[in-house]
């Protein structure tokens, strides 16, 4: 589908989702972004685009020597991975609940740790690395004090929200593994510091939204956010690494002599540093993902429906981006007053999962269709695997 453009004050939105399913909010926000003085060539518009805190959930923002924390996202570093393996349908056993208790023993889900640091018992990279995570941690430019213990044992665990942990089926019947999450509690403690941080600072009292306030290159406000930042983006990146090796001890119990493939992973929620239209910029993705020419990266759609593997095309229009999922057509408020219990079961029909209360607001028609907005995109990139859940575990 080719994209749309709107005008913006400063630069051109580009929007990959039909303008009629775009709400007048959405189109607010982007034009603030495309507003902002340091905005550099256009704003990019994700086909899963939905509101968000300051920026929209779904762009991609490139700027001239400045970030925005809220056009990050307060889930600094919120991404997927995936691995393949070497099981079939016909390996999984038809009651599959054991499978799903025994993964919610070993991977703490909503705002539960692990008691002590999981990762010092698992292999000798990810001790080595753990432990170069927490002397990062006491670097911090906004390291909350006492904190230390709760980070070193928040990392391999789930999360709340729509962060969850997979077992799926592709078209061929083979099982993967896949997983969303990202730097937990620490990540959010960091985002809203730097955001308020920003809000006070001088060259942003003018802004139309205040949320969208920035931090200039060459300032110490500056590099004390980017080395925050990038710290958190690590965090968040090992923590899915921990689940894995978490998930994959799990999946061995069952099936001793499963072999495991390298495994896919990507942000959704993060700043790189780019080249662009001849020009170096400072590039957040809030959720979309890094879609340049054969990159693989994961889009999911729900608890309930497909999500794929994919390949990027390097669409240059897009900042070479795609979206990060499905996208919320509802906020979690309108999902728990108009879906029931009964919705729940329906829509996650053949899922082992939770159907309780609990979940109501993750239901799958709170979500776009995932097929729509793979086919809007079908210029940014190509799909390798599509797979189905069969056993969803949700924080």
């Amino acid at each position: 589908m080719p994209f749309s453009t709107i005008n913006g004050r400063n630069v051109p939105i580009k929007i990959w989702a039909p303008l009629e399913e775009v709400d007048s909010k959405v189109i607010g926000q982007l034009k603030n972004v495309a507003g902002l003085p340091w905005v550099a060539h256009h704003v990019a518009v994700m086909a899963d685009v939905h509101a968000g805190r300051g920026a929209t959930v779904g762009s991609v923002i490139a700027m001239r020597g400045a970030i925005a924390p809220a056009a990050v996202g307060v889930d600094i570093g919120c991404g997927m991975a995936a691995i393949e393996t070497s099981l079939r349908a016909t390996d999984l056993p038809d009651d599959l609940r054991a499978l799903r208790a025994a993964i919610e023993r070993a991977i703490p889900v909503g705002m539960d740790a692990h008691p002590a640091a999981a990762w010092e018992g698992t292999t000798d990279e990810l001790r080595t690395d753990g432990a170069a995570m927490m002397e990062g941690y006491r670097n911090l430019a906004a390291a909350p004090k006492g904190l230390g213990p709760r980070v070193a044992c928040q990392a391999g665990t789930l999360g709340g929200g729509n962060h969850f942990i997979e077992v799926c089926l592709d078209t061929q019947d083979t099982v993967w593994l896949m997983l969303h999450s990202g730097s937990r509690h620490i990540g959010k403690l960091l985002a809203d510091h730097h955001i308020e941080r920003a809000q006070r600072l001088q060259h942003n009292q003018a802004l139309a939204d205040r949320d969208l306030a920035v931090f200039l290159a060459g300032t110490k406000a500056f590099d004390g956010y980017r080395r925050d930042l990038y710290w958190a983006q690590e965090y968040a990146l090992f923590n899915r690494r921990v689940m894995l090796h978490l998930l994959s001890e799990v999946i061995r119990r069952f099936w001793p002599r499963v072999a495991l493939g390298a495994p896919i992973s990507c942000h959704h929620n993060y700043v790189a540093e780019e080249t662009h239209f001849g020009e170096d910029l400072l590039v957040t993705r809030k959720g979309a993902i890094r879609a340049g020419r054969g990159d693989l990266g994961i889009i999911p759609g729900s608890m309930g429906t497909k999500s794929f593997i994919v390949r990027g095309l390097g669409n240059r229009n897009s900042f070479e981006s795609a979206s990060h999922g499905a996208g919320r057509r509802m906020s979690r408020g309108e999902a728990r007053r108009r879906f029931t219990l009964a919705d729940l079961r329906e829509q996650t029909a053949g899922v082992e999962c939770r159907k309780d209360p609990g979940v109501i607001d993750e239901a799958p028609k709170a979500y776009k269709n995932i097929d729509h907005v793979m086919a809007q995109q079908d210029d940014l990139v190509e799909i390798v695997a599509e797979l189905k859940q069969v056993v969803c575990v949700k924080g």
